[in-house]
């Protein structure tokens, strides 16, 4: 099971009470605030949920899998999202629940 934009659209509406239109505008002004924050290099911490941060990831050098050539991979800048407990703890719950756990590599 997963969703899709729509479905959060539905489910915003749905928890909150307002229209679906209404829902989607409030969903793209959150996308909107996280996703200038994050271009400003700046981060942001929803306590219990998580934290949206920036990192710089530097060039390194990878091999291509079909000619086991070296390549370069140049440095980059990401999104890394850590979970908060809360969040971890009821997504862990809920696995058990289900009777899924996750595997340890």
């Amino acid at each position: 099971m997963s969703m899709n934009k729509s479905d959060l659209v539905n489910v915003i509406a749905e928890k909150s009470g307002v229209t679906k239109g209404k829902a989607e505008d409030m969903l793209k002004a959150t996308i909107d605030a996280i996703t200038e924050e994050l271009a400003a290099g700046g981060s942001l911490t929803l306590i219990g949920f998580g934290t949206f941060k920036v990192q710089n990831r530097a060039a390194r050098n990878g091999r291509n899998p079909r000619t086991n050539e070296v390549i370069n991979i140049p440095a980059k800048t990401v999104v890394k999202f850590s979970p908060g407990k809360s969040l971890e703890d009821r997504v862990d719950e809920a696995g058990k629940s289900k009777g899924k756990t996750a595997k340890k590599k």
